[in-house]
């Protein structure tokens, strides 16, 4: 009898990989993408075969290191969400052109509805852009089976494969049938046929780019056959639906005797054109279900020969952003709703909050003390992180965040414009992520800004992985040329609430970058810590 478990979409993702034959995954934690690395780092096997699985410092350090091992002839995986491919992208996007030894997998876990981020992108144009095949599963089970079949893949056409997750994938449990161990690969670089395409000077790359397109075609007639792209025919042709990943679970929730109209399901991509212009000769219209954006529905219009009309989110039969539902998908096919219950008038939302006794909070209390009452005209660039709750009542301390690293090179151009004073609020994590290079940029034009680097020693947006530069900040800055005069320690507690606001009055008044670090463990990863002793 089949082994059988209970398992999260990112928890069967990462048993597939570890089932696959996995060496080594690298990773920078965001939701909803974290969980895989996470089950990786506790499971058995890890230890067993001596599978590396530490964090890395961001997405593009991860991508690279990844692609090292592939170099090295070992299977390979990459976990982030889909912000972090914009960080990966330089070395994501180039992989496609060295190619693959060993078998690369890149996890790409998008956040429809942006339940935890700052926009709901969408990573299949990563894959088209590069030009790799991008698998996304529609079950957990798919999600299991997916990440083996990647590596093969992988292996085979000797290029990185992307897998897309969504965040209901992603957090949602189902019952997975699992198989059984494969052995991990043997160290081997590459031939002596391959060695060429590994660097990326303009003569090479202009011969690797040609097979890459002509590896594109083969890479379409795999997605035709692919157990993952199914075509089941339906008595009813005024309609076609195309649904992709998940999306194929919400049109088939509505109609629990099988579906009257054709459907095709793709989970495997690119888009397996000739099963498109079957259901297109077939059919008087097409229906669109897919999360996230308009992909499938804006390539259709390219791959199909002769007018038809095409349905989905452009064209308003489904919401343009956020989640698709059940109910927006029946909608869409013009069934009636359902009956539902009512909203609770007793339950009432409730904003996020930093969480009592947090660092964060006593750190933040400190600089809007200081900044209402002293400098009135002072701006505070914050940055992805816990602390980005501090704009949320009752601190409403900080003025902008846009991305990973970006309070600090946004406080320096405010402060190239003139403003002044010019704050910067930024993360452990988050300043070994990205925030060095913007101060290297500040100590080289001596920019009259200061940096806060809220300290609680993890990760502790995502949970409490470990952090970068824990024990290292001060000497990071002093390398990257941050006078030590200027490099101040302090303890956020309420009762050193005076010694911080002296610190940042002294260090807002100096011309050139100052660094004060308000350090204390984040309060959740303390109490674990306390409990387990």
């Amino acid at each position: 009898m089949a082994k059988r478990e209970l398992l999260l979409g990112d928890e069967a993702l990462a048993l597939g990989a570890l089932h696959a034959g996995l060496s080594g995954v690298y990773a920078y934690p965001g939701t909803p993408s974290t969980e895989i690395t996470e089950y990786i780092q506790l499971h058995p096997l890890t230890a067993q075969r001596g599978i590396h699985c530490a964090w890395s410092a961001n997405e593009k350090t991860a991508m690279e290191e990844a692609l090292g091992m592939s170099f090295a002839g070992k299977r390979a995986l990459v976990c982030m969400k889909h912000v972090g491919m914009n960080v990966a992208a330089d070395a994501f996007v180039n992989a496609a052109m060295t190619g693959a030894n060993g078998g690369l997998v890149v996890v790409a876990a998008d956040d429809p509805s942006m339940h935890s981020s700052q926009n709901e992108q969408d990573s299949r144009f990563y894959g088209k852009f590069a030009g790799v095949p991008v698998f996304e599963p529609s079950t957990q089970q798919e999600a299991y089976d997916m990440v083996q079949e990647a590596f093969g893949l992988s292996e085979r056409h000797r290029i990185p494969v992307l897998m897309r997750l969504t965040t209901r994938m992603a957090h949602s449990r189902a019952v997975v049938e699992v198989a059984d161990v494969r052995e991990q690969n043997a160290l081997h670089c590459p031939e002596a046929e391959h060695k060429r395409q590994w660097v990326l000077m303009p003569a090479n790359s202009r011969v690797r780019y040609k097979a890459l397109l002509e590896e594109n075609a083969r890479l379409e007639q795999e997605a035709e056959t692919s157990r993952f792209n199914t075509y089941t025919d339906g008595a009813d042709k005024s309609l076609g639906i195309i649904a992709c990943g998940i999306a194929h679970n919400y049109v088939m929730e509505n109609f629990a005797q099988g579906a009257p109209y054709p459907v095709l399901k793709i989970s495997q991509y690119p888009l397996p054109a000739a099963l498109i212009r079957r259901m297109a000769a077939e059919c008087r219209a097409l229906l669109v279900a897919e999360e996230g954006q308009p992909v499938v529905e804006e390539a259709l219009r390219g791959i199909l020969p002769t007018p038809i009309a095409i349905r989905g989110r452009l064209t308003g039969e489904l919401p343009r952003t956020g989640e698709l539902t059940p109910d927006s998908v029946r909608a869409a096919l013009g069934l009636a709703p359902l009956e539902a219950h009512a909203p609770s008038e007793i339950v009432v939302p409730r904003p996020p909050a930093l969480c009592q006794g947090c660092g964060h909070r006593d750190m933040y209390t400190a600089l809007t003390e200081v900044v209402r009452e002293e400098y009135p005209t002072a701006k505070v660039f914050s940055d992805i992180g816990c602390y980005t709750l501090g704009w949320l009542a009752p601190f409403h301390a900080i003025d902008t965040v846009v991305d990973m690293g970006a309070s600090i090179t946004m406080a320096k151009g405010a402060a190239d414009a003139g403003l002044r004073p010019a704050i910067a609020v930024i993360g452990d994590s988050t300043f070994t992520h990205s925030g060095m290079t913007g101060l290297l940029d500040a100590v080289n034009e001596r920019s009259p800004i200061t940096v806060i680097i809220s300290d609680n020693l993890t990760t502790g947006m995502t949970g409490g992985q470990d952090s970068a530069g824990t024990g290292r900040l001060e000497q990071i800055c002093a390398g990257l040329g941050v006078d030590p005069a200027h490099i101040r320690v302090t303890v956020p507690l309420p009762k050193n609430r005076e010694e911080m606001k002296r610190l940042i009055r002294e260090e807002i008044t100096y011309d050139g970058v100052s660094v004060i670090v308000p350090r204390r463990e984040c309060i959740q990863t303390a109490k674990r810590h306390a409990a387990k002793k």
